[in-house]
């Protein structure tokens, strides 16, 4: 059956699954949209603010659910607008495809109206890309897209597809979605020496990353740190893989991990590393962590092995298949003598103060999690706010806890929240994020009010960029230059100004109620929670530090 490629478009994105697309028209994609208008009954398209909305809104629907996220713009601005969203998927290892459109083939590299070169400017922040200069390609180039997002390592590949290719006709020929044709090559002696190591371990720690979570490797990680009780870490990248009261579960690692954690790695004998990256956060002072202990790596990418940490051993596979082929050869162990030192070190452990009063960043997300239940999907944005929701948040979920790991990105959390309830309009979804984050992408509350997405967001309001003055506070001095913007802006006539709901809350009585109210709309609220500036994420090791020089207080 012939087809243009607008019409190919749509049936390409049928056949691989996909439900929703996120994304903002313009006039290198009409095809592509008037395609799609035909066929809104057979797939949902959500029109954003801004295309960067568009990214992160793909990237909060993928991490939410584990499918492939999608988003659309058109050529020029609209496709650069898609950079940060793109780049942020990258370092997160993320399964998205990113559809752009472009000028005519004839206009390419002319300098024609909004003509950029995006496949050359995503290069190195995707896994691969393509653009498309004949309609006979475009449905394999799709299928193409869709596989390497999903395969192996995940993460973003970009299509760019022309304007007359969109609109010429071809041959469609229907496909089956191609599986995941990654295998892990298990190596019977390599995992015997690991089963050996773990066997013979006095003080082991698991620590682990996003690989368990993209691998949907949770319950196979919990097999085994019980089996052979072996206390864990874990990376913000994972949070929610084990649960907040899990008695093996010490909490969050790194810079702003708990003593107990970075001091379980500073003196274990093994320290299993799974699907994780030893990143910079996290492995402050690379030559200097778990300089005790033996290190086995478990990932799926060969490149980050020895990359920041060496290794002893090293297994590269699904994280989900190397525990399963593990588990039989651990036998099963306890180590007394090692959860009582890790018990006396949660005893000296940093515990925040409560208030009455005021608003305490632990006390506010502690009656967001009391309100929000067990199903509650949480979002944040980056900075201080992101920290204590890490660290505070009474994780349930592996897929219940979206944030900007690698890259950082302020502004990321209003689209990706907004992703998520598209992706799961039955759960709750919280939006926590600072006064400086929000400010960047909160004009994606018309798409919230538009779509009747009942996101709630609370903002931590401390009128200053928290993290970047908590550093100035403790190296530069307290010379605040640039963290204080004297903003004025009134959440509550801002929200309310596009169609939503809003509160202000100063304690927690007022937070209480304020809470009680957003759950029963059926829109966005804005909750606005006056905070103290001088706030801070505690405990912090120091850039390139140890936790010999943990901060405390």
């Amino acid at each position: 059956m012939k087809m243009t490629g607008s019409d190919i478009f749509v049936e390409v994105l049928i056949e691989q699954g996909v439900e929703t697309i996120f994304g903002y028209p313009g006039g290198a994609v009409l095809n592509l949209y008037d395609a799609l208008y035909k066929n809104q009954h057979r797939i949902n398209h959500v029109m954003t603010a801004h295309e960067q909305g568009a990214a992160h809104a793909a990237d909060g629907y993928a991490r939410a659910t584990g499918k492939v996220g999608v988003c659309l713009a058109t050529s020029g601005p609209g496709a650069t607008n898609l950079v940060t969203g793109i780049a942020t998927a990258y370092m997160d290892s993320i399964p998205m495809v990113a559809f752009t459109g472009n000028v005519a083939t004839s206009g390419l590299g002319k300098d024609s109206f909004q003509e950029v070169y995006i496949a050359g400017i995503t290069m190195p922040i995707t896994k691969h890309n393509f653009v498309v200069d004949r309609v006979e390609d475009l449905a394999d180039v799709m299928r193409q897209a869709f596989e390497i997002a999903q395969t192996g390592r995940k993460g973003p590949v970009l299509v760019d597809i022309p304007k007359d290719v969109s609109a010429a006709l071809c041959e469609y020929i229907p496909a089956e979605p191609a599986k995941d044709m990654f295998e892990t090559e298990l190596d019977e002696e390599t995992l015997d020496r690991v089963a050996e190591l773990i066997n013979q371990a006095e003080r082991p720690v698991v620590y682990f990353g996003g690989g368990v979570v993209a691998s949907e490797a949770g319950n196979e990680l919990r097999e085994l740190i019980n089996k052979a009780e072996i206390p864990a870490t874990y990376t913000i990248m994972a949070a929610g893989v084990l649960g907040y009261k899990e008695p093996l579960n010490l909490g969050m690692i790194g810079m702003h991990g708990l003593l107990t954690t970075n001091m379980a790695i500073d003196n274990a004998d093994l320290v299993l590393a799974i699907g994780t990256r030893f990143s910079d956060r996290v492995a402050l002072n690379p030559g200097k962590f778990a300089k005790k202990a033996k290190v086995v790596h478990i990932d799926i990418d060969m490149s980050e092995v020895h990359k920041n940490v060496r290794a002893d051993e090293y297994m590269i596979g699904q994280v989900k298949d190397i525990l399963a082929a593990l588990l039989p050869k651990v036998e099963a162990r306890r180590h007394p003598r090692w959860m009582e030192q890790i018990a006396a070190w949660q005893a000296e452990d940093y515990v925040p103060t409560d208030s009455d009063t005021t608003l305490k960043p632990h006390q506010i997300i502690d009656m967001i999690c009391d309100k929000a239940g067990e199903d509650a999907i949480y979002v944040t944005d980056v900075g201080q706010h992101q920290m204590w929701a890490a660290q505070f948040i009474h994780h349930v979920g592996s897929r219940n806890f979206l944030t900007s790991g690698g890259l950082g990105t302020m502004g990321y959390g209003y689209g990706a929240a907004l992703g998520a309830q598209v992706a799961c309009p039955d759960k709750p979804v919280i939006h926590i994020t600072g006064d400086g984050s929000f400010h960047m992408n909160m004009n994606e509350a018309c798409t919230a009010v538009s779509y009747e997405l009942p996101v709630i967001t609370v903002i931590f309001n401390n009128a200053v960029l928290g993290m970047v003055r908590q550093w100035q506070t403790a190296f530069y001095g307290k010379r605040y230059s640039s963290t204080d913007p004297h903003r004025k802006t009134d959440y509550v006539k801002v929200v309310e100004g596009f169609g939503g709901t809003g509160f202000r809350c100063t304690n927690l009585d007022e937070l209480s109620a304020a809470l009680d109210e957003a759950m029963k709309r059926t829109g966005p609220v804005w909750i606005d929670c006056v905070m103290d500036k001088d706030e801070k994420v505690l405990p912090m090791i120091p850039p390139g530090a140890t936790v010999d020089v943990i901060v405390m207080k």
